[in-house]
């Protein structure tokens, strides 16, 4: 007999093989060996399902418009089906004083055991007031509940680090919530949007390990943000072969060239975008000719401002600090000719030595 969250996900339309293809990307985002998809499968069957609260505060609504619009399986359905969401602005049913009741009952009774999902910044200047919330400020809410959770998601660079609230001036004071809140596990998942398999995979490790995942330096999952953009981008060798796109509309932009040049900001980013891509549509902004803007990183809008320009210095590994873009294909070509020629004389060596060998 399949467990009654199986159930209702079946009988909404999401099929077994569907359910399954979710674990398994689930397991595939989180680095787990294929011997691990049972017990993903086993935690999201699960009947206990945990309850998650979703708070919204200085924000575009754009992390949960991402994460509805989620594919193998629907994501929206799928966190319907396996968590309890007992309050979220966006899609909830209830309004005013109907939806403040789901809140204020939904914690009184899971106190300890509940997630709580923040998404957006939080805003501390003047007490608070730029952001309310039946009569509430962010401030008064996040210091009510987030207290009371079991483990903290900040979904999005906003809840996580400020995000374009939190540029300079930064004239309402918005913070992330790691700032504001202590005591309770919180994992970062940034990004404008962070992909919603991030999301998926961050769940259910914490169903079935019980605790998040492992994170960084900043808070953020390493199975998602463990790697530079630079690194595992698709058009990182036309980079090593000095190929760049000069300007937008371009011979180079055109023909998929590397985008450093009009001011992506891969080499600085971590995220997990050009192996995740988004909402199964096998895209992400670089592969559709749009430089990183760098915007799973703390204070982009400050830092990696002008979008469109190249940053002066860059620490790229493997190239050191690339001053001279130009150049830096020439560097990696003569590395990469050196090494051709050691290991073309490594095989004529050794090939003479078995022929000698042979005569013998």
């Amino acid at each position: 007999m399949k467990d009654q969250a199986a159930n209702i996900a079946f009988s909404s339309g999401l099929s077994r093989r569907g359910f399954l293809k979710s674990c398994t990307l689930a397991a595939a985002a989180l680095g787990l060996s294929e011997a691990m998809i049972p017990k993903l499968v086993a935690a999201a069957e699960t009947a206990q399902r945990p309850t998650v609260i979703w708070l919204h505060f200085q924000e575009c609504t754009g992390c949960t418009e991402t994460l509805l619009r989620g594919s193998h399986p629907d994501i929206g359905r799928l966190i319907l089906d396996i968590i309890s969401l007992d309050y979220h602005e966006t899609v909830m049913v209830p309004s005013g004083h109907q939806a403040e009741k789901s809140l204020h009952d939904s914690v009184a009774k899971n106190e300890g055991k509940f997630v709580l999902v923040v998404e957006g910044a939080i805003p501390t200047a003047d007490n608070g007031i730029y952001c309310k919330i039946a009569g509430r400020t962010a401030m008064d809410i996040l210091a009510d509940v987030g207290p009371k959770a079991a483990a903290i998601i900040a979904m999005g660079t906003c809840a996580s680090f400020g995000g374009i609230q939190a540029a300079s001036p930064n004239p309402t004071g918005a913070k992330g919530v790691q700032d504001l809140i202590s005591g309770v596990p919180i994992i970062n998942l940034s990004g404008c949007p962070p992909n919603p398999v991030t999301f998926l995979g961050t769940v259910l490790h914490y169903l079935t390990f019980k605790r998040l995942p492992n994170t960084d330096q900043m808070g953020r999952p390493l199975f998602a943000y463990g790697r530079r953009i630079h690194d595992h981008c698709e058009r990182r060798a036309h980079f090593d072969e000095g190929r760049f796109a000069e300007e937008f509309g371009d011979f180079g932009h055109r023909n998929g060239y590397c985008l450093y040049k009009v001011g992506c900001k891969g080499p600085e980013t971590f995220s997990n975008c050009p192996a995740a891509r988004f909402n199964d549509v096998d895209v992400w902004p670089v592969s559709v000719g749009h430089g990183c803007v760098g915007c799973t990183e703390p204070n982009f809008w400050d830092s990696m401002t002008p979008f469109y320009e190249r940053l002066p210095q860059v620490s790229i590994p493997g190239t050191g600090i690339v001053t001279d873009a130009d150049s830096a294909g020439k560097k990696i070509l003569g590395v990469a000719a050196a090494g051709a020629a050691i290991h073309a004389a490594v095989g004529i060596g050794k090939s003479v030595i078995k022929k000698g060998t042979d005569k013998a």
